[in-house]
């Protein structure tokens, strides 16, 4: 359950972290920091595998990205750890096999109710199947693939705004003192 005590943090996840899960990653970063919730959510992402730790951002990634004046020259691929379950408010699956993968993988209840798909949040995607909601890998592809990708993600962004808008709005509720009448003993 997220507390106002620390930032709602969010991680998007895809196979080898340098190319879907980055870039979601730091579009969301943006579209908080534009909404003046840059201190309030925290972003960050994984892969599903270690194939490319330590790896930078594919460099066509980079370049969508750079086209839309998001920098990205900072990021550093990683792999998952379990213990993200426990430490992220909401797990983002890029695609139906990290999707899968998330779930088979989440240690308890509350864990597997994080798990998300990103473009669930895309209202054009409302009542879809999982399996209709993923964003193909772009690194087999070209220049078009990773445009396509900057699409798709973006479509979801607002909704995942929104998302964590009412997150932090309820824990902010749950936290308020409640309203007590004050007597005068006089």
């Amino acid at each position: 359950m997220y507390s106002t005590s620390s930032p709602y943090r969010i991680i998007t996840v895809c196979t080898g972290n340098i190319c879907r899960s980055p870039m979601a990653a730091l579009m969301l970063t943006e579209a908080f920091e534009a909404e003046g919730l840059g201190k309030l959510v925290a972003v960050d992402s994984a892969g599903t595998t270690g194939y490319e730790v330590g790896h930078p951002i594919d460099p066509r990634a980079a370049r969508v990205l750079t086209a839309q004046h998001i920098a990205s020259e900072d990021h550093i691929a990683r792999q998952w750890r379990r213990e993200w379950f426990a430490e992220r408010d909401l797990i983002l699956a890029l695609d139906v096999d990290h999707f899968g993968w998330l779930q088979e993988g989440a240690p308890d209840r509350a864990s597997l109710e994080k798990v998300r798909m990103f473009r669930s949040f895309d209202p054009r995607m409302a009542g879809r199947s999982s399996l209709d909601l993923g964003i193909e890998d772009p690194w087999y592809g070209g220049h078009t693939d990773f445009d396509n990708t900057w699409t798709l993600i973006k479509a979801a962004i607002p909704g995942i705004v929104q998302h964590a808008k009412a997150a932090i709005a309820a824990a902010d509720s749950a936290k308020a003192p409640e309203h007590q009448q004050v007597t005068s003993m006089s």
